[in-house]
């Protein structure tokens, strides 16, 4: 079945072409789009990408066209490219087809390649979890500002609040809403400072590069707010019951350990109800041992590669390095946490053969238990120029490909978007009662 190409006009009005057929981009490669689209799901929108040429495919020569002009009522303007931003539980599989013709670096989107197909328009990605706790019609319902001035008046002051406040209401964060909601993950943002300065950060940015998705907090919250929080939810919300420290809104976490590990003391002192997690960059593997000392349970390490060099081009570390959060997953194995992987995924860089080969050695090395698939947000040309010539090389095989590969070799891996509850971890991290690892399990990282 073709597919046509979008475009927009200069005020982001999306039309199909009348006659060329829609590409797709794969790190550097351009090319007729594959005949597997979806449905653009609930929840997602069709984006325009200002300052960049769409490309299509004439379908009789089969030659790509870059359309540098268009006419629409009586009307000739360059056009714009367009993409489409998917809705949480979603993987894409392509990037639009585009190249740079003028204006800025687009901002912080999850860009996917998107047509028009006999039924409205399609994006080229996969339904990667189905669980519904996450869908949109659940979060930003009518009663928000009522729950949230609610809640404020329950711990009158509490920094964390006056952050999620925003969150929720302003950028509407999902977990920051859940605070407020009363139910599965709840957010804990702790730190201003970050020991990474990642080129598609979304709380900060240089004032050359795109404007940041949202502001990062003002003051780190002290041991007894970020507590407070935590322990009410814990005690109150019901389904996968939750908290999560290290947000969006925020730095790197583990640069205020010792504030953390205190909170979660005095939340263990008084509830052993729910999970415990951390979305952290794994660089301070000193002080994630003091967290699972204080009852730390999950971790969430977040990459872009398991290659030194494109992880370190990405996260650009200070005083830390690829080694160290290696580090930080073995001891989490060691430790019994569920250990999860945030994956920020690029078409035609993570799925790279050799970037593959490296992921899977990772996954099967430390026995991970979930591989959870994040979209990175950015300009897909930011991207492809930072990983040109850097990690393991070898041809993309394809999204699809290496994700049915990761769950081949290692059959006990989820694969999906959200985090797992207490109730949803089948293997409670492989924890058995004689303290001893599965078989061929290294306790320590490879080097080098």
């Amino acid at each position: 079945m073709a597919y046509k190409l979008l475009l927009a006009d200069p005020k982001g009005r999306v039309v199909e072409h009348p006659w060329l057929l829609a590409t797709v981009r794969s790190d550097e490669s351009i090319m007729p789009a594959p005949g597997r689209p979806i449905a653009l799901p609930e929840g997602g929108k069709l984006a325009h990408l200002p300052g960049r040429l769409p490309i299509g495919v004439d379908p009789k020569s089969g030659e790509l066209v870059l359309v540098r002009d268009f006419e629409l009522d009586g009307q000739r303007f360059t056009p714009h490219a367009v993409g489409a931003v998917l809705p949480p539980g979603f993987t894409r599989t392509y990037l639009p087809g585009e190249v740079k013709h003028d204006g800025p670096v687009l901002p912080q989107w999850a860009y996917t390649a998107a047509a028009w197909g006999p039924k409205g328009p399609m994006v080229w990605a996969l339904h990667t979890d189905r669980r519904t706790h996450w869908n949109p019609e659940r979060y930003s319902t009518p009663e928000m500002k009522a729950l949230v001035k609610e809640h404020l008046g329950r711990f009158p002051g509490n920094q964390v609040l006056t952050q999620l406040k925003t969150c929720a209401l302003v950028y509407r964060c999902f977990t920051s809403q859940n605070v407020f909601y009363g139910r599965d993950e709840a957010a804990i943002p702790a730190s201003i400072m970050c020991n990474a300065t990642c080129v598609g950060c979304i709380s900060e940015q240089p004032d050359d590069g795109p404007p940041a998705s949202h502001e990062r907090m003002d003051h780190g919250p002290s041991a007894q707010e970020m507590a407070d929080v935590g322990t009410w939810h814990l005690e109150h919300a019901p389904g996968r019951t939750m908290v999560s420290f290290g947000q969006g809104c925020e730095g790197e976490p583990l640069t205020r350990w010792k504030a953390i590990a205190e909170s979660i003391a005095l939340m263990r002192s008084r509830t052993d109800r729910g999970s415990i997690n951390i979305n952290t960059n794994g660089s301070l593997t000193k002080g994630l041992a003091a967290l699972y000392d204080a009852g730390l349970d999950a971790v969430r390490v977040s990459l872009n590669s398991a290659v030194k060099d494109l992880y370190e081009a990405y996260y650009r570390p200070n005083r830390y390095g690829w080694e160290d959060v290696e580090a930080s997953i073995a001891l989490s194995r060691d430790r019994g946490a569920f250990v999860a992987l945030n994956l920020l995924l690029f078409p035609g860089v993570t799925d790279r053969q050799g970037e593959v080969d490296a992921l899977e050695r990772l996954v099967r090395r430390y026995r991970v238990d979930q591989l959870q698939t994040r979209p990175l947000a950015i300009d897909p040309l930011q991207y492809i120029d930072l990983a040109r010539g850097k990690g393991a090389g070898g041809e993309p095989i394809g999204i699809p490909a290496m994700l049915a590969r990761l769950k081949k070799k290692a059959p006990w891996l989820v694969i999906g978007n959200f985090a797992r509850g207490l109730g949803e971890r089948p293997s409670q991290s492989r924890k058995n009662k004689t303290g001893l690892r599965p078989k061929g399990e290294s306790r320590s990282p490879v080097r080098g």
